[in-house]
């Protein structure tokens, strides 16, 4: 069985981990086409080569890049035509320029093609994008849904074909792992770690309110950059928390593992907004697999993604927040609890090979094969 994947996504290193389990099925002669970099809003993301193995990492310039509506690979057609896959994973959603050209390219050389959603607020698009969208729902052979919500989006927007909900990400437990020493709740108090952008909706306004009324000691690290970053720190400094709250612009990759495994909790307080909702929360699963205990609001995707491997306080409430990270500071045995329970949630439903294997079942589905009992 060909496939071949799309996906700007992969440009990061950590991502291809999911790739290589893919290509480890036999059944899989997997070409993953990538640009040679994607740029995002503030940061270009070239191109790493960190996980190879098993299938071939096809480079191929795109148009407009850093553009998400818009963008297009270049020479698409011709690849496909080379390549003469059965399958045709377009990871990328429907209502885009580059998942229309990429469908239309698959049709002509025969391959089956299927399309990755994260959508889980119903927005309707100006032409020519609803025209994209629909078009692809028509002739797209499968529709891979990244959580439950975008389920419902895609049924109300009138896809009527096969979806299959999973994580469309997962992580290396090998490499997110426990430490060995135990870490839960040192003598100079508990320390929370936020990881993501400093952004309104992330709710990191509410946890400083949550934090200024919380009586255990405690030290927040703040974890990557954003437009927020100046407010929260004229709060801190207004607060005199300067000694307490830590701002890290960014941790490499490699050394993520190493520092999650540094805190007692990891949060994740977003907020809801009319054009934002929480698709799923990557940092979750990282912190879970190293036996972190996890605290989340309750925003879209994030109590599926916890279950019972942590806590969940209601969005935006800080006196809840309050009261979930007293009750953790208080508890180093729930702690521990938590950690274990989230461990083993990641093992159940969140590695690479798991996500791969769900992958590989769509696959055999669209050509016809059976799928894996």
């Amino acid at each position: 069985m060909r496939v071949v994947m799309l996906s700007k996504m992969v440009v990061v290193g950590a991502y291809q981990r999911k790739l290589e389990e893919i290509a480890a099925h036999p059944d899989v002669d997997l070409t993953v086409i990538v640009p040679p970099y994607w740029q995002e809003e503030v940061r270009r993301l070239d191109l790493e080569r960190s996980h190879t193995q098993g299938y071939r990492l096809d480079v191929l310039p795109i148009a407009r890049n850093g553009h998400f509506h818009t963008y297009f690979y270049r020479g698409l057609g011709a690849r496909l035509r080379a390549l003469q896959p059965d399958v045709l994973h377009i990871d990328e959603e429907a209502y885009n320029l580059a998942t229309w050209l990429a469908l239309r390219a698959g049709h002509r050389v025969g391959a089956r093609p299927l399309f990755v959603t994260w959508q889980n607020i119903h927005r309707v698009y100006p032409a020519p994008f609803r025209w994209f969208e629909q078009v692809v729902y028509r002739q797209a052979a499968y529709a891979l849904a990244a959580n439950a919500e975008s389920v419902e989006v895609l049924r109300a927007k009138g896809y009527a074909g096969p979806v299959a909900v999973f994580a469309q990400m997962g992580v290396d437990p090998a490499v997110f792992c426990p430490g060995e020493e135990p870490r839960f709740l040192r003598e100079n108090g508990v320390l929370i770690g936020f990881f993501g952008r400093l952004v309104e909706q992330k709710g990191l306004l509410v946890l400083l309110d949550a934090l200024a009324g919380l009586e255990a000691p405690w030290h927040l690290h703040l974890v990557g950059d954003g437009p927020l970053r100046l407010t929260l720190e004229a709060r801190v400094a207004q607060a005199g928390w300067a000694d307490r709250v830590t701002f890290n612009r960014g941790v490499p990759s490699a050394q993520m593992p190493v520092y999650l495994r540094q805190m007692d909790v990891v949060v994740l307080p977003s907020l809801t907004r009319p054009n934002w909702k929480e698709q799923f929360g990557r940092i979750l699963i990282e912190a879970m697999s190293c036996g972190v205990p996890v605290l989340g609001s309750d925003s879209g995707e994030i109590p599926h993604v916890i279950g019972d491997g942590g806590l969940i306080a209601p969005e935006g409430d800080a006196s809840a927040w309050r009261d979930q990270l007293a009750r953790l500071a208080a508890d180093p045995a729930l702690c521990a609890a938590l950690g274990r329970a989230g461990r083993q949630r990641v093992l159940v439903h969140y590695t690479q090979a798991r996500v791969a294997a769900a992958t590989v079942d769509v696959y055999r589905a669209i050509a016809g094969a059976p799928a894996n009992p």
